[in-house]
């Protein structure tokens, strides 16, 4: 069971990522700590970590004040800010290299062409960090496979970047015995020695146990549904289309969209946006998938909301309102590309493209502007959210690493954890100053 949010966003703050910050920062499902064994007990065993076993092995939690947020963080929501900071106002959370000079290979998913080995990014990122970082980017729609080869080999890069998706099969075994136990430099108060790392949830942490062990660094993530219905803002305005506030009047507005003659459908698939307003328990984990209902458990896809979200998604491709390639089910086609094209009005993502796509745009000098709908319950009232896991990414240092690689991982990852306002994130996300952006 997951605690659960009722009330409309009426605001909404985002942060985008980046191939370093999600490489280096990473975290990982709960699911995964619940069948690892206790400490002292077998890595093969079973059981769970919890409790007072849990306690003893989790870092402590130390707030981050370097920046004072406009919108503070409140039941595990990110800090939201309200407007851009000034880069001669920006804060240092990493006042000297905590880094000891030493070379750590990594490896991690790229989506992309990956850039060259040597070039200012990763050059002033390993200084600032102290340490020289070799980076083995991974192609990551068939990293998986990939990541299956190297665990099995002895060849294990000194740190290795596994998202949730990717734990299936041996995977998680191998996680717990190829990677080292991190308790001896993180756990309690240990973890204050890097502040950025220290700032990250407890639950987070929680998430990182593998075979009764701290293994994993998480990448935290926000418990509030991650998946937004954007449309065109631009259109929207020009033609006059008042955003939809229930289920109906969102089948209404696909209806005076669509027009196939002229190339225009209203949107893409919208599965995703339907699990929301319908209260569909969450599916980003199979553990968040179960609830408790009069003393019996029920998963999601035994429940009356999952059937009429996926009711309400039929009559959407039914009526014609979905563009044909999202309805011809083609992997090849771009959903993104279709929607700044205007062949879609609608489609959902991840709250990074947000960023991503807006920026992709402005550069092009399109005139496409991208927002978002408030999600809204299916019956025109307030949603209801089941709370998702508070990491979906790690990041693991091989057991066979040095303890001067261990703490240089380490302090790379406590760069990377910078919150936003800080030098070091601006560094991260967005790269040299005169050289990658002005």
């Amino acid at each position: 069971m997951t605690p659960r949010s009722s009330s409309a966003p009426s605001r909404r703050s985002f942060l985008s990522s980046t191939a370093v910050a999600a490489a280096v920062v990473a975290g990982g499902a709960p699911l995964l700590s619940a069948c690892s064994s206790a400490p002292g007990s077998s890595s093969k065993g079973g059981g769970t970590t919890s409790g007072k076993d849990a306690k003893k092995i989790l870092p402590a939690f130390v707030a981050q004040n370097v920046v004072t947020p406009d919108i503070p963080s409140k039941n595990g929501s990110s800090a939201g800010f309200t407007r851009p900071l000034k880069t001669a106002d920006l804060e240092t959370s990493v006042p000297t290299p905590l880094g000891r000079g030493s070379t750590v290979k990594v490896m991690a998913p790229f989506w992309g062409s990956p850039p060259k080995a040597r070039n200012p990014y990763y050059d002033a990122m390993n200084k600032l960090i102290g340490a020289d970082l070799v980076w083995h980017n991974q192609d990551g729609n068939t990293y998986d496979q990939k990541l299956g080869a190297v665990l099995a080999s002895s060849e294990i890069p000194d740190m290795v970047v596994i998202p949730s998706w990717n734990l299936g099969g041996r995977i998680p075994s191998a996680v717990i015995s190829k990677f080292a136990d991190l308790g001896p430099y993180l756990s309690g108060d240990r973890i204050k020695e890097y502040p950025n790392l220290a700032a990250i949830p407890t639950e987070s942490w929680q998430r990182s146990l593998f075979g009764g062990r701290l293994r994993g660094i998480p990448m935290p993530s926000s418990y509030v549904a991650n998946i937004v219905p954007f449309y065109r803002k631009d259109v929207f305005d020009q033609e006059g289309y008042e955003l939809p506030t229930s289920a109906d009047e969102f089948l209404a507005l696909a209806k005076d969209i669509t027009n196939a003659r002229a190339k225009r459908w209203a949107c893409d698939d919208m599965k995703w946006t339907a699990f929301n307003i319908f209260g569909v328990l969450s599916g980003s984990e199979k553990p968040l998938g179960w609830n408790l209902v009069d003393g019996e458990l029920v998963y999601r896809v035994e429940t009356d909301a999952y059937l009429e979200a996926l009711e309400w998604t039929r009559k959407l491709y039914a009526a014609g309102y979905v563009h044909p390639d999202a309805r011809a089910g083609r992997t090849q086609g771009d959903p993104g590309l279709r929607f700044t094209s205007g062949e879609t009005l609608i489609y959902n993502q991840d709250i990074s493209h947000w960023y991503g796509k807006t920026a992709e745009q402005a550069t092009r000098r399109t005139g496409v502007v991208i927002w978002g709908m408030d999600l809204f319950g299916h019956d025109g009232g307030d949603p209801t959210l089941w709370a998702g896991s508070p990491a979906n990414i790690w990041s693991f240092i091989s057991a066979k690493a040095s303890d001067a690689v261990v703490r240089d991982a380490l302090a790379a990852a406590n760069v990377t954890a910078a919150p936003y306002g800080t030098k070091e994130y601006m560094l991260t996300q967005y790269g040299v100053e005169g050289v990658h952006y002005t």
